[in-house]
């Protein structure tokens, strides 16, 4: 593979889903033409965005939904970054065995190869999102044989590719870094309980935003956080459903806002990464070269007693 361009531009797309797949995914392609006549060489999707979010309700039926990899839908990412010549960070809910399945996010390079997958690794329970009930924790990255935490490499530098409910743990974007990844990826979905008053999705918004900036800066790594965006119904209409927030987002190495969208339409967002100011900026705030590695051993415990 030769050596990754310093600079590179990234889009976030952040869409409306659909209960069909094929409407979905003719969404996705019309947003990654678009993102690639506006100069995109890297392009990231949504969690889950073939299809509406559906783990707001545990049924059975929704495991016909679940593909293999190479599938259909990893088929159609390829052609797509074959096409373009770009990057392509998309999503699928695989079916890896009988009975196993996982939240996968994976990466096609720009020669429609498969240059790797990242399953989650954290699995949220909460009303209204209950994967737990439909995907199996993640393990070793495909064709490396490395926890689940290793970087992709790829034709533009190394992803730091995770989802969701991992953006919730440092521990997972340090082990990234670690491993060398220059860009942290967090393709997401996550919304309002659509009766919770405004100050609480206030904080629960910027408790979102907050986080995954500040592993930005521990980590002096850009971060491409893409969310989708939409009020989806609740399938067993127990509930109002979810109000997904958008608010996607591009920030630097020290958490600088690059690129955001709003809470409520389809956008593509832009920014231009370099790959070399991630170096500039630790070489001034050198967190890594600081770090106390003698003195964190109890972080492998449940609980410190």
């Amino acid at each position: 593979m030769k050596q990754a361009p310093d600079t590179f531009q990234v889009a976030a797309i952040q869409q409306h889903c659909s209960a069909d797949k094929d409407t979905s995914l003719a969404t996705t392609e019309r947003l990654v033409r678009q993102a690639v006549a506006d100069g995109a060489n890297l392009v990231v999707l949504q969690e889950l965005h073939a299809t509406l979010y559906f783990c707001q309700t545990e049924d059975t039926s929704v495991f016909e939904l679940a593909e293999p990899i190479p599938g259909p839908t990893t088929e159609r990412l390829s052609a797509l970054a074959r096409e373009l010549g770009i990057v392509l960070v998309g999503s699928v809910f695989e079916r890896r065995m009988n009975g196993v399945y996982h939240n996968t996010a994976v990466v096609m390079d720009t020669d429609g190869s498969l240059a790797g997958l990242y399953r989650k690794m954290h699995i949220p329970d909460d009303p209204g999102f209950y994967e737990k009930f439909y995907f199996t924790p993640g393990d070793a990255v495909f064709n490396t044989g490395e926890n689940g935490f290793t970087p992709i490499n790829t034709s533009l530098g190394k992803l730091g590719v995770l989802v969701c409910w991992d953006q919730w743990y440092p521990e997972a974007a340090r082990l990234m870094t670690l491993a060398g990844a220059e860009l942290l990826i967090y393709p997401t979905a996550i919304g309002w309980d659509v009766t919770d008053d405004p100050q609480e999705q206030a904080r629960q918004l910027d408790a979102w935003i907050t986080v995954q900036r500040g592993h930005a800066v521990a980590n002096n790594l850009p971060v491409v956080a893409p969310n989708r965006v939409g009020v989806e119904p609740d399938p067993s209409g127990q509930t109002d459903g979810i109000r997904f927030w958008g608010n996607s987002f591009i920030c630097g190495p020290q958490g600088e806002f690059l690129a955001r969208a709003d809470d409520a339409g389809e956008t593509i967002l832009h920014a231009r990464i370099d790959r070399q100011r991630s170096e500039s900026v630790r070489r001034i705030w050198p967190y890594l070269r600081d770090r106390r590695i003698d003195a964190y051993q109890d972080l492998v415990k449940r609980v410190r007693d």
